[in-house]
């Protein structure tokens, strides 16, 4: 996962986040949301829709490349694409053609913390997509020569994606460089020479562990019915046998950080230098009450927008940099990141862009925030993503990534309030967690400023 499209990977989650607000009003226009539990353990959560006939359905595994066993990093990503081969009931391939016949869109994608498989479709195609999605639940057919095949595809995005793209280089280093001891270190794609290793045995084994209903989260958002969706689902989800009960997803907790560290990639393909600093925060899933919330208000204050005080700073007065931000990707299992970047303009020094978003910081753990600048804050915020409540697949991923990651339905309908009672104190004190000394910072340049 690049530091690009974790940008935007935040900047999605605090929308989705951001969603929750228009959640009260939505439901009491059409149903509440529902929450229960099949006889199997798969946890439903039903978002009604009915101002359109369309329908997303979502399975979450709660498994991601952070659950990863030693030495096999990639396999969650790995077996998300597995997920698509032949069953014994279904033939390679006929999944998607069954979605494309009726007009329809599937994919999934893997993250560290879980692992999502979705379609959108027509409500009359639900329980069809329900069929499929329960049948490779535990009935994929995984020989030698599918894996082969799969792995020398994934070695090749890893080609592609990562190691023919400079940022996405870095960004895998800063990673590795940032988190000390806990597996968000590892990237999500995997190393090359791990991925290389992967094996029949490797996968099966994880198949067996990890893909359970008991381990999974279904998500179905559109113009359906909570009891209808219930019937379906017992019909065909509520056919797939529990598995083993897992253990609690502890992982390794990051030590106290004590040095600043910095990672430098000149490039030839670099035209215009850039850099981002990262600090280790907690997440909504690890934070004390309330703290979540005022590093998400940090974030927005900072740099979350055009109206941020970096953006305000750097390109609008200053004029120094093309782009400056700042995002806390808050929904994750374990601690987080919390990060600020920016990219110099014209004939001004990267140092210069990096000194002023310094400032910046330095400004808000000094002076903290006004209250009038925390209330613009919560208003943009809670409301930045008004238009998207009419995106199904983004109320999905807000619901689904939350219950993934230890959060329930109540987290997510109660956030908006829990965002409004936050105080201009509690957000002086969340800036305590930049401290210039405790960062990791990553620097992309052209090559001719290599040593610079």
């Amino acid at each position: 996962m690049t530091f690009g499209t974790r940008r935007l990977l935040a900047a999605f989650l605090a929308g989705t986040l951001a969603l929750a607000a228009q959640v009260p009003a939505r439901a009491a226009e059409d149903a509440e949301v529902k929450d229960f539990l099949l006889d199997n353990g798969m946890e439903v959560v039903v978002i009604p829709d009915h101002r359109a006939p369309i329908v997303t359905h979502m399975v979450w595994y709660k498994i991601g490349s952070a659950d990863e066993p030693p030495g096999k990093s990639g396999i969650a990503h790995f077996f998300e694409h597995l997920m698509f081969k032949a069953t014994a009931n279904h033939a390679a391939g006929e999944f998607d053609r069954a979605v494309s016949d009726i007009g329809g869109s599937n994919n999934a994608f893997t993250s560290y913390d879980y692992t999502a498989f979705h379609e959108t479709v027509a409500p009359s195609a639900l329980e069809q997509m329900m069929g499929f999605e329960a049948d490779r639940m535990r009935n994929l057919i995984l020989t030698d020569d599918v894996i082969k095949t799969e792995r020398d595809v994934i070695l090749e995005e890893r080609r592609s994606r990562i190691d023919s793209n400079p940022q996405a280089v870095l960004d895998e280093e800063v990673d590795a460089t940032l988190w000390q001891n806990q597996p968000y270190r590892i990237p999500v794609i995997g190393w090359m020479h791990e991925m290389e290793q992967l094996n029949r045995t490797d996968a099966k084994a994880f198949y067996d562990n990890y893909y359970r209903p008991n381990n999974a989260v279904l998500v179905v958002a559109g113009d359906v019915d909570p009891d209808a969706v219930k019937a379906m689902a017992e019909r065909t989800y509520g056919k797939v046998a529990r598995g083993p009960d897992l253990p609690p997803r502890i992982r390794p907790v990051e030590p106290e950080q004590n040095t600043k560290r910095t990672v430098t990639l000149a490039d030839a393909r670099v035209s215009v230098p850039s850099f981002s600093t990262q600090w280790v925060v907690p997440s909504y899933h690890t934070a004390k009450p309330g703290e979540a919330e005022a590093l998400d208000l940090l974030a927005a204050i900072l740099g979350g927008d055009n109206r941020s005080r970096l953006y305000q700073q750097l390109v609008v007065k200053q004029g120094i940099a093309s782009e400056a931000g700042a995002f806390f990707q808050g929904t994750m299992l374990d601690a987080t990141n919390f990060t600020v970047y920016g990219t110099p303009r014209g004939d001004a020094k990267l140092s210069d862009v990096e000194a002023a978003v310094d400032a910046e910081i330095a400004r808000i753990v000094k002076d903290g925030v006004t209250d009038d600048e925390l209330e613009r804050a919560k208003t943009r915020y809670v409301r930045s993503m008004i238009f998207a409540r009419d995106k199904q697949d983004d109320m999905a991923n807000m619901y689904g990534s939350t219950l993934a990651t230890g959060g329930n339905v109540k987290d997510v309908e109660e956030w908006p309030d829990r965002i409004r009672k936050v105080t201009a104190a509690e957000v002086k004190a969340a800036a305590r967690y930049l401290v210039l000394d405790r960062s990791t910072t990553g620097y992309l340049l052209p090559q001719q400023q290599a040593g610079n």
